[in-house]
Parts: C-alpha cells; sequence; structure tokens
C-alpha cells in the first residue's frame, strides 16, 4: 500500500469513541463487577444458618469417632499381630 491509500483508509472508531461513556478498566473494572456479583449474593436467614452449622458440627463429630473407632481397632489388631 502506498501512503496515500493508508491515508484514504478511515480510522477505526473506538467504543469509547462512538458510545461517549467510557468503560471501565484495570482496577476499576474489577470493583465495579465485583460490587454487581455481591448485589447477586443471597444471604442465609439466621435460622438457616444455625440448623446447617449444627449439621456440619454433627458430621463432623461422626466422622471423628468413625476414624477414631477404625484406629482403635487396627491398634488392637496390631498389638495381637507383632506381640
Amino acid at each position: 500500500m502506498t501512503k496515500n491509500e493508508l491515508k484514504e483508509q478511515p480510522k477505526e472508531v473506538s467504543k469509547v469513541e462512538s458510545d461517549g461513556k467510557s468503560e471501565p478498566t484495570g482496577v476499576t473494572k474489577l470493583f465495579v463487577e465485583s460490587k454487581a456479583e455481591f448485589g447477586k449474593i443471597v444471604w442465609p436467614t439466621r435460622q438457616q444458618l444455625i440448623s446447617e452449622s449444627a449439621s456440619v458440627l454433627l458430621m463432623i463429630v461422626a466422622v471423628a469417632t468413625f476414624v477414631y473407632l477404625i484406629d482403635a481397632l487396627f491398634k488392637a489388631i496390631a498389638l495381637q499381630v507383632f506381640q
């Protein structure tokens, strides 16, 4: 292409120029999108929080008890085998 042909080509208009509004970029965009996402959060009620926390604690106790019993079983077997 010659210099004249390059001069004759129209410049691409960026979105910022065509809308008249500037889009946030970088850190600003991060904060704007984060604020929008936080607006979509559905927080649990106090009753849901208490009941779900209780069920999690109950499962932790149940699994810990199961692991303790299995450990005690293997310990008893190991003592019988290696004595």
